[in-house]
């Protein structure tokens, strides 16, 4: 029972570690179209915020879940897909650290281009949705490698 408990924590983790971005999307097309024209809108820049503050503890729920899963289910330390997904998030940790906030900052405070703002915004997005993606592949499909 406490591991279906973790199990189901774990999971929804995981939803909102991902689910929130499929917001960005839509802000960053807003965002653009603003550039050609419109006026800088600090709700927009808000609503990333919030996104990116719901997935930062939605990654912590994540992790100790995680930990708590394999602890509970006697998995060995060297399963591949621990060790995989693991390795993939700890080389990700600096970039999915500091890969929205900043330039959050730098838009708001008017310090970083607009145009180039929503590019490395956009470039985040993908990459965040990447590391998460196969860490989450690995996890639901559980491949053996070695």
């Amino acid at each position: 029972m406490v591991y279906d408990v973790f199990h189901y924590l774990h999971v929804l983790g995981a939803v909102f570690a991902i689910g929130p971005y499929a917001v960005f999307f839509h802000v960053l097309r807003l965002m653009k179209q603003m550039e050609n024209g419109g006026s800088v809108s600090p709700a927009n820049l808000s609503v990333l915020r919030f996104v990116v503050r719901v997935s930062k503890h939605a990654g912590h729920v994540l992790v100790v879940s995680g930990v708590l899963l394999w602890w509970l289910g006697g998995y060995a330390l060297w399963t591949s897909w621990i060790v995989i997904p693991v390795a993939i998030l700890l080389a990700g940790l600096y970039f999915m650290a500091r890969a929205f906030s900043p330039i959050l900052e730098g838009l708001e405070k008017g310090t970083l281009d607009w145009s180039k703002g929503i590019q490395k915004l956009r470039f985040s997005l993908w990459g965040y949705l990447v590391i998460l993606l196969v860490s989450l592949w690995f996890m639901i499909t559980k491949p053996v490698l070695w």
